[in-house]
């Protein structure tokens, strides 16, 4: 008989059904795999949802879209050469009832042809085209805010139109990206009616294009044949690319997050393995009298722990793929599109080779210890030195270690930041098993203290067989997980506090004629008279050139250069904007302010490695203007005024068609008697309540920051295993002290007082270094990945830190409850 099938029948005799001895094994492997199974499916389900309906999500299958103007004939000719044509057109309005009410709308008006894909359907379950002339369709938002029902009236700019019917799906809603207010669907005819555009009037237009060819091709050569006509292009593979960059990196972040909880899952995998092969001690002793070798030993245990292991993997996909629909059904709500149930082949089968990876990594080490102590030492249960795997477990763990950091350097596209986020992973271990080593020395070292408990408690620390670097691994990693989370969650709390500054202003106006400023001025003194009202120039443009780099010929944008995506707002002023400072160069003087120059925002300036006096070229209604860079500022964005990232002299600008925009800083009480005096006089003019848009801001930031909450949560539940294992793996020893105490006169309360002073010492040394390394590994996830301030709320973090201790040291003690149980005649008779 071979060696391999000696060992799987032994195995299969003394593997028990219910996994007795095994079950943390299950449940760690089951945690981490069901996690990273669970994040990889909704990953892969978003994504490819958005790739299946990419089409129908964007309209077409090619976008044209531009600002400020419509198309020329010849570009029109082009479009319609290449399939059939939708034009429909966005802007900011103001929607007002009959009763006066009024609502910020994302007005859009649509053609004959839309939808080209997809239906359009209200909530009486029609499905429509474009509105009558007088007619809108509404979204519920609007209905619910104002109050309205079908066959109520609506009033944009100049016109009334009768509302059609509440949208119960707008098939390109996704890729409309982020709106100041819900939407308003009129006909083409009906935008006409409104008065609302006008010359300098802020609307963008998009040409959607059921295309006969090639996508990419048609893209491509529409550009080439408008190279400075200022055209954003998209195609059906990218439909929402902002939502498919952060569903990306979303989900990139939460993989590496499910990966480290599989990591110290794993170590709960190891104290698990250890626990099972010292209760199954006199087994593995029998075993060598008769003959069996280490190697044998080794390959009995290695398959109950496969066959465990591949149990929990199963299990793991299977509740990963299982939560997808609940999330779904859960966060509908949060995720750009519904997932349903799916079968990702791919990330389920990426988790199982993780979660198998990270078993043999872990049991390495005390498969081999098993086999290398002589049966004389296992019989006696005396303390082997050489129960430590040795090179081989060594070499062992990092055969498995490798393949799992390949894996996850080749399956990320940002394969430093995943290097990084692993290696302080690596180095957090590192460290907490410096540090256990570090106690366990020192322990030894220290004088001895008088009183009888707080001496055997300081012994237990470094007798022979002691687990204190385990349990130094498993605190510290609890600790440290609780510090991050509440450190991150504080943080990101900090910035939606942030985000609403002591003095901001409570309106933001759009399109206020510049020759009607004085007016507009006149009449909201009228209504607030203490308001403070501030406008700049605004129009729409697009960096086409920097320095000597054409935009088109980038292969990738920079992360940081966001600026050269789409179209921007320009503005142009003789002096320095409030809230920027200037860091290079110097503001331009009246005379210089006739030339054209421009003032950059100095993170993208770094983000394009731009120099003082470098060309800056810039496509605004069609055409290419260029400017010489006079200056960098630093800006401050949390001031919600006008913050610009590219400010030009009046020479560069000021002869280009635009509008005002203006804030108006007053009491939020006073916002709508001043929008409702506005409005009648200037019904082509946007209002837009800063409150409003400030809480559609903290909707978004609030939902990812329950995302990482729940992702970490995961990792938490994951260090709390492994302090169970590694409680589980240090019962034998535990309990051979607590029964020669008891032996010697010990009551169980003086057991218990022992071991609490125990857990205590290592809760106050580990508390301090878990503060230290929590709140640096939120500082990174904070800073780095999410670009937020780092804002933490220190009282929180501290008492969550101390709580986390509380609960550790209770669940210790909990866990030894067991071995106070503990008969000496039977404990002594089984040593």
């Amino acid at each position: 008989m071979s060696g391999w099938a000696l060992a799987w029948r032994l195995a299969r005799r003394e593997l028990s059904a219910r996994f007795r001895g095994l079950r943390l094994l299950l449940l760690c492997l089951f945690l981490g795999v069901g996690a990273l199974a669970a994040i990889g499916s909704l990953s892969d389900a978003i994504g490819g949802e958005l790739a299946a309906r990419g089409r129908v999500l964007l309209g077409g299958d090619v976008e044209m879209s531009v600002s400020q103007r419509l198309a020329e004939p010849a570009e029109l000719t082009a479009m319609r050469a290449t399939g059939r044509v939708s034009e429909t057109l966005r802007m900011q309005s103001m929607a007002v009832t009959s009763a006066g009410m009024t609502a910020p709308v994302q007005l859009k008006a649509v053609d004959a042809a839309y939808p080209l894909y997809g239906r359009m359907t209200l909530t009486d379950r029609r499905a429509v085209r474009a509105p009558m002339v007088d007619q809108v369709w509404i979204g519920r938002a609007l209905a619910d805010r104002l109050k309205v029902k079908p066959g109520d009236t609506l009033r944009f700019g100049t016109a009334r139109f009768r509302i059609g019917g509440i949208i119960a799906d707008e098939p390109d809603r996704l890729s409309e990206g982020f709106t100041l207010g819900p939407v308003a669907i009129v006909s083409r005819s009906g935008l006409d009616r409104t008065g609302l555009i006008q010359p300098g009037s802020l609307f963008e237009t998009r040409y959607r294009i059921a295309a006969r060819g090639d996508p990419a091709g048609i893209a491509d050569a529409f550009a080439r044949r408008f190279p400075t006509a200022e055209w954003e292009t998209r195609t059906r593979d990218r439909a929402s690319p902002g939502t498919s960059r952060f569903v990306a990196r979303m989900g990139e972040f939460l993989t590496l997050v499910g990966l480290t909880a599989l990591v110290i899952a794993g170590i709960g995998v190891g104290n698990g393995v250890g626990s099972y092969l010292e209760a199954r001690r006199g087994t593995i002793a029998m075993l060598k009298v008769l003959g069996a070798t280490s190697g044998l030993v080794a390959r009995v245990y290695l398959l109950q722990i496969l066959v465990v292991a591949g149990v929990g993997i199963l299990l793991g996909l299977a509740a990963g793929v299982a939560a997808v629909p609940l999330v779904g059904l859960a966060v509908g709500a949060v995720l750009p599109v519904a997932p349903g149930f799916v079968l990702a082949p791919g990330p389920l089968a990426l988790s199982a080779a993780y979660g198998l990876l990270i078993a043999l990594a872990f049991c390495a080490r005390p498969l081999m210890a098993a086999g290398r102590v002589p049966a004389a030492a296992l019989l006696r249960g005396a303390h082997d030195p050489r129960a430590n795997g040795g090179w081989r477990g060594v070499a062992w763990t990092a055969a498995a270690a490798v393949p799992v950091v390949v894996l996850a350097l080749s399956t990320t596209d940002r394969p430093v930041f995943a290097a990084l986020f692993l290696g302080a992973t690596a180095a957090t271990l590192a460290v907490l098993v410096a540090i256990g080593g570090t106690i366990r020395a020192g322990a030894a070292r220290l004088p001895r203290p008088r009183r009888p408990l707080a001496r055997l408690a300081l012994a237990a620390l470094h007798r022979p067989g002691a687990r204190t670097v385990s349990l130094v691994v498993a605190l510290g990693l609890g600790l440290t997980l609780f510090v991050l989370l509440a450190s991150i969650r504080t943080s990101i709390d900090g910035n939606i506090r942030r985000s609403v500054p002591d003095r901001a202003p409570a309106l933001f106006a759009l399109d206020v004629p510049p020759e009607r400023e004085a007016e507009f001025r006149r009449t909201v003194a009228a209504v607030a008279p203490a308001a403070r009202i501030a406008t700049v120039p605004l129009m729409r443009g697009t960096i086409t050139a920097y320095a000597d780099t054409r935009v088109a010929d980038l292969a990738t944008i920079p992360e940081a250069a966001w600026a050269l995506r789409g179209e921007r707002g320009l503005t142009f002023a003789s002096t320095l904007p409030p809230g920027s400072t200037l860091t290079s160069g110097r503001w331009w003087t009246a005379t210089e302010g006739r030339e054209s120059l421009v003032s950059i925002d100095e993170r993208l300036a770094d983000a394009l490695k731009l120099r003082i006096g470098d060309p800056l070229t810039i496509s605004v209604l069609g055409l290419e203007r260029t400017a010489r860079i006079a200056s960098f500022r630093r800006i401050a964005w949390d001031t919600l005024g006008f913050n610009f990232v590219m400010v030009f002299s009046p020479g560069a600008l000021q002869d280009v068609p635009h509008n005002l925009a203006a804030t108006i800083d007053m009491p939020a009480t006073q916002a709508s008697a001043v929008t409702r005096a506005l409005l009648p006089r200037f019904p082509s003019t946007s209002m837009v309540e800063v409150g409003g848009v400030l809480q559609q801001v903290q909707d978004v930031v609030g939902q990812m920051a329950t995302a990482i909450t729940a992702a970490a949560g995961i990792a938490v539940a994951a260090g709390i295993a492994v302090l169970l294992g590694a409680i589980a793996a240090a019962r034998a020893a535990r309990t051979y002290d607590a029964v020669m105490l008891k032996v010697l006169g010990a009551t169980r309360r003086q057991v218990l007082a022992m071991q609490a002073i125990e857990y205590a010492i290592l809760a106050a040394i580990v508390g301090t270094v878990a503060l230290a390394l929590g709140a640096g590994g939120g500082w990174f996830v904070v800073t780095q990945v999410f670009k937020f301030e780092w804002l933490p709320d220190w009282s929180v973090v501290l008492a969550t830190l101390a709580i986390g201790a509380a609960v550790t040291i209770g669940i210790g003690i909990l866990g030894t409850i067991p071995v106070l149980r503990a008969r000496p005649s039977e404990a002594l008779r089984a040593l």
